[in-house]
């Protein structure tokens, strides 16, 4: 069987994290971030679900998700997930496009699949260069590039990409975003929401495309993330963003974001000390 190999890597000048899935059979469950994720497959097939709609994505797709925009994927033939991606914040996001476009306002894309020679000659190029951790302003001068062709051929206003969710919705995410530390019933949900648990259910995997215990979760992990790269254990950030226990958190983490809680406390970790 192939080795898996998980590689990640920030780049202090970009700003931006870099990494790179190789061998990869894990499945992804449902998940969202509150980044960007600009990413493109170098090799393997795989079932991804995006927003409630199921794509087949192979060698040069090139996957664009938006920040709090529900995804999951799982391996779709024999073989193994060759993957490259970055992440980038809002606020980093902000900076760029106002560099592009003159306006600072966050960039929405009409796919999440494509398929664009133009955008992999940007990416593969600018991926190896942040992986080789090389210095000069080509990063840069690529990165800028890629974000111009993205949004000149796909973009819309990040707004539009949002889906629609009534004020019920609204309030049962900011009660689990304010107490996600906390041991949270479903019957508390439902009452900050003013809805039923039948109907809290349908609607909120309506307007979200995942549930709300899913939502919660990844509330939870999204956090433990902060803590960790800030040096925290991983003891410690699972005790601090309300998992039940260090193995439950563990199991979640890895399977959300590909690395162990340990390794990515060890990789952010020493690459925040390094920025000291």
């Amino acid at each position: 069987m192939r080795k898996e190999v998980r590689t990640v890597v920030y780049d202090e000048s970009l700003r931006i994290e870099a990494y790179r899935f190789e061998g990869i059979v894990q499945p992804f469950p449902n998940h969202f971030h509150e980044h960007y994720v600009i990413g493109f497959v170098e090799n393997g097939e795989r079932c991804l679900s995006c927003r409630n709609i199921d794509y087949t994505i192979g060698q040069g797709n090139v996957v664009l998700f938006h920040p709090g925009e529900n995804h999951a994927c799982v391996q779709s033939d024999d073989g193994a997930l060759d993957y490259r991606g970055f992440n980038i914040s809002k606020e980093i996001m902000l900076d760029l496009a106002e560099e592009v476009t003159g306006k600072r306002e966050l960039p929405g894309f009409s796919e999440n699949v494509i398929c664009d020679e133009e955008i992999i000659c940007c990416l593969r190029p600018l991926h190896e260069m942040v992986m080789n951790g090389n210095s000069g302003f080509g990063k840069e001068e690529n990165l800028l590039f890629l974000l111009t062709s993205l949004i000149q051929n796909y973009g819309q206003p990040f707004e539009s990409c949002i889906p629609e969710c009534g004020q019920e919705i609204e309030r049962a995410c900011m009660f689990m975003e304010q107490h996600f530390t906390e041991h949270i019933y479903l019957d508390q949900i439902c009452r900050q929401a003013g809805l039923s648990k039948s109907t809290l259910l349908r609607a909120f995997t309506k307007s979200k495309g995942i549930t709300p215990y899913r939502y919660l979760e990844t509330i939870r992990i999204n956090e433990a993330k902060k803590l960790l790269s800030n040096g925290v254990s991983p003891l410690d950030a699972a005790i601090g963003t309300g998992f039940s226990d260090q193995s439950h958190f563990t199991n979640y983490f890895t399977s959300f974001i590909g690395l162990a809680p340990g390794v990515y406390r060890e990789i952010f970790f020493d690459k925040n000390k390094g920025g000291e």
